[in-house]
């Protein structure tokens, strides 16, 4: 009999004070949200992980199926405690009230650590711009379900902690809230989405050449997606290096 057996999952990547792009699904893509209280429930249970984990969110969006966040750890492995946490706490929930029984999410949260100077605000735009990509509503405003009601000072979410990207839109909170409008009216292109949902998809770091390889000198890891058709760099065999898939 012919043994088939597979290499450990690499651990993610993570780095203390480096903002990282989260996507969590329903399994098999099925709603983990049945009705507007989940979603209010979720966010609280969200608002005490992230307290407890020492992690701090700065953009979100609960869609019907899936929830996409903007969260930065002060600690190791504070980003992946805190989405435990907030997972098994609002299971245990859901579950008791709906009398079911099982998970609503998928066992491992995608993610992407997201270069600040370049890449951040054009992330939290992919976030809270969602919904009107899946035709749910017209505008950003229209959803209740996203922090661009507290980006966009419609109604303040005191939890939420805004990153210094965004606070340099303006020098006022007034000037700012109307930076933050003004952005999200413009419309990403494809291939801003396309890099951002990938890298996430991935798990892989979002940026530009020289800080992908700062993090990569630091992990000692690949973390750049490689080109379409490119081989696979020759295992060092002596040393017992390798990189199994993700």
């Amino acid at each position: 009999m012919r043994l088939v057996t597979r290499m450990a999952r690499l651990p993610r990547i993570d780095v203390v004070g480096v903002p990282q792009h989260i996507i969590v699904r329903g399994v098999d893509r099925q709603p983990c949200f049945f009705d507007r209280s989940d979603r209010t429930l979720y966010l609280e249970i969200l608002r005490d992980a992230a307290s407890r984990c020492n992690a701090a969110v700065h953009a979100f969006v609960l869609m019907t199926n899936h929830v996409h966040l903007l969260a930065t750890g002060g600690l190791p492995g504070a980003l992946s405690s805190m989405m435990q946490l907030t997972g098994l706490r609002y299971v245990r929930r859901v579950n008791g009230l709906y009398m079911r029984t099982g998970t609503l999410f998928e066992g491992r949260f995608r993610g992407s650590l997201v270069q600040s100077e370049r890449y951040l605000l054009s992330c939290m735009r992919y976030i809270e711009l969602n919904p009107v990509r899946a035709r749910m509503v017209e505008r950003a405003e229209d959803y209740p379900w996203s922090s661009y009601q507290n980006n966009a000072g419609i109604e303040r979410a005191g939890w939420l902690t805004p990153h210094d990207e965004y606070l340099r839109l303006g020098t006022s909170e007034a000037e700012r809230v109307q930076a933050w409008r003004n952005l999200v009216s413009i419309t990403l292109d494809d291939n801003e989405m396309s890099s951002i949902r990938n890298h996430a998809a991935r798990n892989r770091v979002l940026g530009d050449k020289v800080f992908q390889q700062h993090i990569a000198d630091m992990l000692g890891r690949r973390v750049h997606i490689m080109p379409p058709g490119r081989p696979w760099p020759a295992r060092n065999r002596s040393a017992g290096s390798g990189e199994g898939s993700s």
